[in-house]
């Protein structure tokens, strides 16, 4: 059995992204956990440790970019990666600012999402 890559939490709204994301890196070597909230990603971060955090930007009760904000009060260095289809450079370029390192959208992005989660662990 090989070792795992990296402990992921992947935070977004839409079962079949979820399930999707979840597949692809567990394939992949990831050990990976999925919640459909913000609050639930902001409560298991603040409990537990991860290598990378998969966020979606369009959430119900508040934006990936203001989790990202709240994630980087209390933890500076875990990398962040948006997997969206907030596709306007503004929403790139706020959540970058907010404190994520990559942005990829939703649905063409899916084709680099495992090496751009390995390239994050990594790094």
């Amino acid at each position: 059995m090989k070792p795992l890559k990296g402990r992921i939490l992947c935070a977004d709204d839409n079962p079949d992204t979820r399930d999707l994301v979840f597949a692809m890196l567990q394939a992949g070597g990831h050990d990976v956990i999925c919640v459909e909230t913000c609050a639930e990603a902001l409560d298991l971060l603040k409990r537990e440790r991860f290598d990378l955090v998969v966020l979606d930007n369009w959430m119900p009760e508040t934006t990936g970019t203001e989790l990202t904000r709240l994630i980087r009060e209390f933890d500076k260095t875990t990398p962040i990666l948006f997997y969206s289809a907030a596709a306007y450079e503004h929403d790139k370029r706020a959540a970058l600012d907010a404190g994520a390192q990559s942005y990829l959208t939703k649905p063409e992005g899916i084709d680099h999402l495992l090496d751009e989660v390995d390239r994050l662990i990594e790094k």
